[in-house]
């Protein structure tokens, strides 16, 4: 058994993939571990430029079924004792994910870790924060405005709410133990509900500011804006639905009347 399975969705990435897989392969982890590339239906040739690498498994699921779900493929397929989400727009220092791996041992309580995310330049992203909430989103949209309180918060450890997936360990009994990540959320939230799942249970979840990836995030968002756009209000309607029953019909009404309640799939 590998101690380590790290898990990488991809959907017309090639580009991003090539260079995430570059850098694994460039420094890779000292502990036993396993790539494990999910393709949601690429038409970009990322199934063989994953295929082209003998270090890689390939599950070529022929459709993009989304995150939530494109994981759980991965996940069913894995073998460590610990999974790694990772995004294809990271780049992975050397070292990383050996750290990572050991804040994970270090604490028993801990089911989930994600480390502190930079952008190509350096600069922190707040990749992570309080349970979704109204007025939590408010609050976590006014900090990630502020450089200054970015930085600041993104170097203290601590135990937030969730973290993001575009890098979050997770050991693979917490993961069995909620049954993957919720397949309603195609894309976006997917990770704060998953983290709620396992908060539930009275695990807990830490943030790593000592270990640092690279999120070079937002290039395939920006290839297709309002498809974006669109599956973050879906995912959103569906996480308020499921946690918060009584906001949902505000938020519907709110969504709406500025013409972004989006159509169901």
């Amino acid at each position: 058994m590998d101690r380590l399975s790290i898990i990488i969705v991809s959907f017309n990435a090639r580009a991003d993939l090539e260079r995430c897989l570059d850098s694994l392969h460039a420094a890779p982890p000292a502990i036993a571990h396993e790539i494990l590339v999910v393709d949601n239906g690429s038409t970009d040739g990322s199934v063989d430029a994953a295929l082209s690498r003998h270090d890689v498994r390939v599950i070529a699921l022929g459709a993009n079924v989304g995150f939530a779900k494109g994981n759980n493929a991965g996940i069913r397929a894995a073998t460590g004792d610990a999974l790694l989400l990772l995004n294809s727009d990271t780049v992975v220092p050397s070292g990383a994910l050996d750290r990572l791996v050991a804040e994970l041992d270090r604490d028993p309580s801990v089911a989930v870790v994600g480390p502190r995310l930079v952008d190509g330049t350096g600069q922190p992203e707040l990749s992570f924060g309080r349970m979704i909430g109204p007025l939590n989103e408010l609050r976590q949209k006014r900090l990630a405005s502020s450089r200054t309180d970015v930085e600041r918060l993104t170097s203290v450890r601590h135990y937030p709410d969730w973290v993001s997936g575009a890098c979050l360990l997770v050991r693979s009994a917490d993961a069995d133990a909620v049954e993957g990540l919720d397949e309603r959320f195609f894309m976006y939230t997917e990770d704060v509900d998953f983290c709620a799942a396992i908060r539930a249970r009275g695990r807990r979840i830490l943030f790593a500011p000592e270990v640092e990836i690279v999120h070079l995030r937002g290039r395939s968002a920006a290839s297709a804006p309002a498809a974006t756009e669109s599956a973050y209000r879906r995912s959103q309607m569906a996480f308020y639905e499921k946690h918060h029953p009584a906001w949902a019909p505000l938020l519907r009404f709110y969504l709406r009347i500025r013409g972004e309640l989006p159509t169901r799939p």
